[in-house]
């Protein structure tokens, strides 16, 4: 399995079931979801916040790996 392309984007807006809505870089606007280290260790992401994105191959949901 190929590895995900890993971008960066903030945090624009969070919604219910730890998902939120992420400006990239490229000035695209994508829904994320928690990746499951964060929410074992309970690592909070707010609103503004500058995090790392595992983009999904196919066009889905991204996944938050990393705060910045």
């Amino acid at each position: 399995m190929a590895p995900a392309e890993v971008v960066e984007g903030i945090v624009e807006e969070a919604l219910p079931n730890t998902l939120f809505r992420v400006k990239l870089d490229s000035g695209e606007v994508t829904l994320a979801y928690l990746a499951g280290k964060m929410r074992l260790h309970r690592i909070r992401v707010l609103v503004g916040d500058k995090v790392q994105l595992e983009l999904d191959p196919y066009g889905g949901r991204a996944r938050i790996v990393r705060r910045v």
